[in-house]
């Protein structure tokens, strides 16, 4: 099975900092493009922001540029981010997903990538 787990999730205080993490199991990322995504209740599914295989291209939605950072570690076989001055907004269900190598590129387009973790909420809230 091709699997992606996420962990880190919880609840912080807006302003607060919280780093979260994927690990795949039943392949290797070492040739993914890797990307993290993000739903609401109500609200449609969006791109927080993704990484080429090399880690050599790097996108953010503009919510979270500035305050997100996505990264990587092939030896781990994971995916990280790290969010810092959380905001209320970005309360939600937050997903890490992967998808062929895209040529040394990412984009934030979901309906690209294919492998899908069942997601770990993040609530900021005062």
């Amino acid at each position: 099975q091709l699997q992606l787990v996420e962990s880190g999730g919880g609840l912080v205080q807006p302003g607060g900092s919280l780093r979260l993490s994927c690990v795949a199991s039943g392949f290797t990322l070492d040739y993914r493009v890797i990307g993290w995504f993000r739903q609401a209740p109500g609200k449609e599914r969006e791109a927080v922001s993704c990484m080429s295989h090399s880690g050599g291209r790097i996108e953010y939605a503009d919510s979270v540029k500035d305050r997100f950072t996505i990264s990587r570690d092939n030896a781990e076989n994971a995916v990280y981010l790290l969010m810092s001055n959380l905001k209320p907004e970005d309360t939600s269900l937050y997903f890490c997903a992967a998808r062929r190598n895209m040529f040394g590129l990412c984009r934030l387009d979901s309906a690209e990538y294919d492998i899908w973790g069942q997601g770990t909420q993040v609530t900021v809230s005062s």
